[in-house]
């Protein structure tokens, strides 16, 4: 009897270890900081972003200078000469406060340089990690730079150097 308890739980254990999943980590940040054409695009993007940032600001001081001058020669508009000056003030802002948001908003035009860009950086990197998914046969791959529940890995299953070696960026 307390061979076939000792058989029937070691037959159990065997049957339950072979139906776990296999897990791994990578780092997306770690693999991005070792991509060159990454750091490039970044570059570009942080230009590009300056570059329009200035222009805005450039357009807010328009804005402020029509303001100040708007101040100092109330005393001497008519109140048509006002309304009008008031008027293309706030239409110098409204101008502003859109280009604003077609540069920088959800949809606008940095979000879809940034998504041209990036996008292939990003399919090269998922389909790296697919093969060595299928590879290695793991059942679930996490980001460890985005799973905020994961408080602890081991280093052996961080497989971001694999997905590097496979990318032709061995470190």
């Amino acid at each position: 009897m307390k061979k076939l308890f000792v058989t029937i739980i070691i037959f159990c254990s065997i049957t339950v270890s072979g139906f776990a999943q296999k897990f791994a980590m990578v780092d997306m940040e770690y693999i991005m900081k070792n991509i060159p054409s990454y750091e490039s695009t970044t570059e570009q993007l942080n230009l590009v972003s300056r570059q329009w940032r200035s222009e805005i600001e450039q357009k807010m001081q328009e804005v402020q200078k029509l303001y100040k001058d708007y101040q100092t020669e109330l005393i001497f508009l008519s109140e048509d000469q006002k309304a009008s000056r008031e008027e293309e003030i706030i239409q110098k802002e409204k101008e502003t406060q859109e280009l604003k948001r077609n540069y920088f908003g959800p949809e606008g035009e940095l979000f879809k340089k940034r998504e041209s860009l990036m996008k292939p950086i990003q399919d090269e990197i998922f389909n790296a990690i697919q093969e060595i998914s299928r590879e290695q046969n793991l059942d679930l791959v996490l980001d460890r730079t985005s799973a905020v529940s994961v408080i602890y890995s081991t280093p052996k299953i961080d497989i971001s150097d694999a997905v590097l070696k496979k990318l032709g960026y061995s470190n």
